[in-house]
């Protein structure tokens, strides 16, 4: 009987090989940062070798920007569900997201990749700031129009306060642990919602 691992290598080889080594490197990226990581590892990883991962990527800097772009379509999807199990009503929509982000932050053991790669990326001119800050911004902007549906007078500041708890959330539980201030997440976004007017709950 084959084991564990030989079945889970099977099953990734039959994955395309760049979908592979993209997944491979999210995964190494986010438990060991991108600098603690090489492109040998990373091939041997992905069952597959370095001169296949060069021939997709033309370097290492930009299987990074590849690896955090493939990181974040899981928001898409959480944008979509969103819309879907409260269409039309931007209020319960906003109740969803904290409570989302919530499930997502307890779920979380290296943080955000795109904060994390920020951070770690210090040197000025690295394409990958470039793809951090676009994603970001989408993803701010999405929050804005959400927060402008709900009718508030002032939703790009109820956005950028609901952000900034998250962003800081996220770096509280790895500086502070789960019993840190980010376990109140939840809560300061409702006290936060509900200083702009809004019920911290759906709406009926």
């Amino acid at each position: 009987m084959k084991s564990d691992k030989s079945d889970s290598a099977s099953e990734q080889k039959k994955i395309a090989p760049r979908d592979r080594i993209v997944s491979t490197a999210c995964q190494l990226f986010r438990e060991h940062g991108i600098r603690g990581i090489g492109v040998d590892a990373i091939a041997e990883a992905a069952s597959t070798n370095k001169m296949t991962l060069y021939r997709h990527f033309g370097s290492k800097d930009d299987l990074v920007c590849e690896a955090l772009k493939h990181s974040s379509q899981t928001l898409e999807k959480a944008w979509e569900d969103l819309e879907t199990e409260s269409p039309g009503d931007a209020r319960a929509q906003l109740a969803a997201w904290v409570k989302a982000r919530a499930k997502c932050l307890s779920s979380e053991p290296y943080g955000c990749d795109l904060a994390n790669a920020a951070v770690e990326l210090k040197e000025q001119g690295h394409p990958a700031h470039a793809v951090i800050e676009t994603l970001k911004m989408q993803q701010h902007s999405r929050l804005a129009a959400l927060c402008r549906a709900t009718g508030v007078s002032d939703p790009d500041l109820l956005a950028d306060t609901l952000s900034m708890l998250l962003e800081g959330a996220r770096v509280s539980k790895l500086a502070a642990g789960k019993e840190g201030p980010s376990m109140r997440f939840t809560r300061a976004c409702e006290a936060a919602m509900i200083s702009f007017g809004l019920s911290s709950q759906a709406s009926p």
